[in-house]
């Protein structure tokens, strides 16, 4: 594999998040809203969505420029048929370390036996808390709280360890069940990872008070389970990571909107339809199928990859409040590129 590309920053490329569809079984209002999201939405056309060949055939490129993660999205990546063959396509790409899946969790009772065979390594399990109608309203009412728990419990008899929760917090919604949900995962031994509400897209009615900043988050778990902040795994992990002082587990808290990352950031994104995108925020994206099914060559499509990342100057969290409102208003929707 070359040296990874790197941008404007001097940020290297090291993940690549593939969305593999922009549909979802569940309506949670932080990202697909249902009032919006209704039986009447039009989602992508199946032709107009890259097929498992082509995912490959792009993940290929981009990890031979950097990429050493692979993480697969949505939507709900485990509504699209078959994922598992395209975690079979993917596992044997030289140079790819972790590939890995995020889950609402609902189907893993069916899946994550096939997920692990195909060489699937680990998941990530969406789940903001634990009281069944505080779960249901943020859901949409589209699954009780006992489904994800029967996916969990599904994901770790298959292998697909270690087992990371992610839970958006809301102040308002769901801000007085974190301790619980930390305390239950503590004494899983699972990974829990706290995310601060993000006014990613348009279409959520993202409001700053209604963010629970980092600091308070774990004011309020360090204040039941002591907790000693630790290092980073790596430079460009975005969670700030806390480990309970009896060795027990950590907790870990991706704060983008008080304490911004961009600086380390080393993401890529594929969206469902093949447009990359580098930043969470980014307003457009690069489109990669249109060259892709008109006959280009790997070179020709490295050559724009290298391009789009070598022109990246993203910082979004970091200018966020500098923006005007049409400007925070430009943004790709989270549940298309996965968050």
């Amino acid at each position: 594999m070359a040296e990874a590309i790197r941008d404007t920053f001097n940020r290297p490329l090291r993940d690549l998040r593939i969305s593999v569809t922009d549909r979802c079984n569940f309506r949670c209002a932080y990202c697909m809203p249902a009032e919006i999201f209704g039986e009447h939405y039009r989602f992508l056309p199946k032709p107009e969505i890259l097929t498992y060949e082509e995912i490959t055939r792009l993940t290929g490129i981009i990890v031979r420029l950097g990429a050493v993660k692979l993480r697969i999205t949505g939507g709900e990546p485990l509504v699209r048929e078959e994922l598992e063959t395209l975690i079979a396509m993917l596992r044997p790409i030289d140079g790819v370390d972790d590939l890995t899946l995020t889950t609402n969790g609902y189907l893993l009772p069916k899946k994550a036996q096939l997920l692990k065979d195909a060489g699937l390594n680990r998941i990530t399990v969406s789940l903001d808390s634990l009281d069944d109608d505080v779960f249901r309203r943020m859901n949409g009412n589209r699954s009780s709280v006992q489904k994800v728990l029967d996916g969990i419990a599904a994901a770790e008899l298959a292998g697909l360890q270690p087992i990371k929760i992610n839970c958006v917090v809301q102040r308002g919604v769901n801000d007085h069940t974190i301790v619980d949900l930390a305390r239950w995962a503590k004494d899983k031994g699972y990974i829990l990872r706290f995310i601060e509400y993000m006014d990613v897209g348009n279409k959520n009615g993202w409001r700053m008070d209604e963010v629970v900043p980092a600091q308070e988050i774990v004011d309020r778990i360090d204040a039941a389970m002591p907790l000693t902040q630790t290092r980073r795994n790596y430079q460009s992990e975005v969670a700030l990571r806390y480990r309970y002082q009896d060795g027990a587990g950590e907790i870990g808290v991706i704060a983008s909107v008080t304490k911004p990352f961009c600086g380390a950031c080393s993401r890529m994104r594929l969206s469902p339809e093949g447009s990359l995108y580098t930043c969470l925020f980014a307003t457009q994206g690069t489109d990669l199928r249109a060259p892709l099914r008109d006959g280009a060559t790997d070179d020709e499509i490295e050559a724009i990859i290298r391009d789009t990342w070598g022109s990246r100057i993203d910082r979004y969290s970091e200018v966020r409040f500098e923006q005007t409102d049409e400007d925070r208003a430009k943004k790709v929707e989270m549940y298309h590129i996965g968050g």
